[in-house]
């Protein structure tokens, strides 16, 4: 029985940052998925990886992926790296969600970053680290799960273990959407439904064809 649907949220609800990184290498003359290649290699503790549990800040990140990126023979600053991440937001996803809402468990469950703003404003506890983000989007859910602030990041098993411990559901229970088969090979294997998603309206019907109401 379905109790709940997690959610990703780049790539997932917003477009893919993949796309900018591209469009940054082409003007840039790099390696068409040069970033995604660093961002990959030794993926659990390389700079992008500490940057999102919170292990370093962005001045650290900023010379750590430098660093990274010299290895392929290029020289990338991880700041302008930084720039490229927000996606724009996709309306059918959101209409889903709000379709769900009060008849499931929604979380959200992102691999995220805190801004030098925002960790200066949780010092004073008046935001969080996804203040930058559409708030209205963010009320549609029962709970946010952040790397950030967890501590743990996607694909590590225990990302997804607290997470259904934050959201009182066991992992047989939750459908889960990604854009990365990396992230959904890990909740596949504890008992979550797994949903990959390219396009949006395949990932719908997808969804949708595991739901016993309407949702598009």
């Amino acid at each position: 029985m379905i109790k709940a649907v997690f959610w990703d949220f780049g790539g997932v609800i917003t477009t893919s940052p993949f796309d900018s990184f591209n469009i940054y290498e082409e003007k840039r003359n790099l390696p068409k998925d040069l970033i995604r290649t660093i961002n990959s290699t030794n993926p659990d503790n390389n700079a992008w990886a500490k940057l999102e549990r919170s292990e370093i800040d962005q001045e650290e990140f900023d010379s750590l992926f430098e660093v990274e990126s010299r290895q392929f023979g290029h020289s990338v600053p991880g700041k302008q790296v930084l720039t490229l991440l927000k996606g724009q937001i996709r309306p059918e996803m959101v209409k889903a969600i709000r379709e769900i809402k009060d008849k499931l468990i929604q979380g959200c469950l992102t691999n995220n970053i805190q801004s030098t703003e925002d960790q200066e404003l949780e010092k004073n506890n008046t935001a969080t680290a996804i203040s930058g983000t559409n708030q209205e989007i963010m009320g549609l859910f029962d709970f946010v799960f952040e790397s950030s602030k967890e501590n743990v990041r996607k694909p590590d098993p225990k990302f997804y273990q607290l997470a259904c411990e934050r959201g009182k559901v066991n992992p047989n229970e939750v459908i889960f959407l990604d854009d990365l088969g990396v992230n959904l090979k890990p909740a596949k294997a504890l008992g979550m439904k797994t949903i990959k998603v390219v396009k949006a309206e395949d990932a719908l019907r997808d969804l949708q064809d595991l739901l016993d109401f309407p949702i598009i």
